[in-house]
């Protein structure tokens, strides 16, 4: 049986899993800029990950790194917890889906599996958390999430808001002020090619608004 991994290492393995799931490998670059740590950390952590028995991931140098089976499982356990925890505090203790994030963050690594069950039940088992990211399931397996981001779409097509990247509360709270949240259904009107901002109509919000490509890249969406 594994030692207890320490919150680091969990960190770590959850960032790399997160890369991974846009890009094949993840570069030492992109995990220090997730991580706001330096490239000499990440190449000694990543070292020291690939040693473990079982190791928990694959390093090549200047080719990045992947997780093995044991590394995504870990980061897939840690996601989860993560994503139940937002849903709780949100749910159960009424607060706003621009704070959860921060606040799971620093449960994620102490809770046990029994709380986390605990958690799962008392939500009704669900299947994604307050932003629209999917939560693994017990077995860890994730379901599927659409990947267009709004940025991609066009005049005359309509689409329903499916998740929002978490990492900017202001963010989220202006997201929240104008209903593009989780569920919403837009159409879009119009887009300049200029400077890539869309023109917008928010179902049961009588004015369209206008949205640049800081916010709109941050937005997926299912394509209706």
């Amino acid at each position: 049986m594994r030692e207890k991994l320490t919150h680091a290492v969990e960190d770590y393995l959850k960032t790399i899993y997160q890369i991974q799931s846009v890009h094949q490998r993840a570069s030492t670059k992109q995990i220090a800029e997730e991580l706001e740590v330096t490239p000499a950390s990440v190449t000694g952590m990543i070292q020291k990950l690939a040693e473990t028995t079982p190791p928990l991931l694959i390093y090549q140098k200047h080719q990045g790194v992947q997780l093995t089976v044991e590394g995504k499982q870990v980061a897939l356990e840690i996601i989860r917890h993560h994503r139940l925890l937002e849903l709780f505090l949100q749910q159960i203790l009424g607060y706003e889906w621009e704070d959860v994030h921060a606040e799971a963050d620093r449960l994620e690594h102490v809770i046990s599996e029994e709380f986390e069950e605990r958690i799962a039940a008392a939500l009704g088992n669900p299947s994604h958390d307050p932003h629209g990211d999917p939560i693994p399931t017990r077995e860890l397996e994730v379901p599927v999430s659409p990947n267009t981001r709004l940025s991609e779409l066009r005049p005359g097509d309509q689409a329903v808001v499916h998740r929002v990247v978490d990492r900017d509360p202001e963010l989220l709270r202006y997201l929240s002020e104008i209903g593009m949240v989780p569920q919403a259904q837009i159409k879009i009107v119009d887009f300049s090619p200029f400077d890539e901002i869309l023109r917008l109509e928010v179902k049961g919000i009588d004015e369209s608004m206008v949205l640049g490509p800081r916010i709109t890249y941050q937005i997926f969406v299912e394509v209706k």
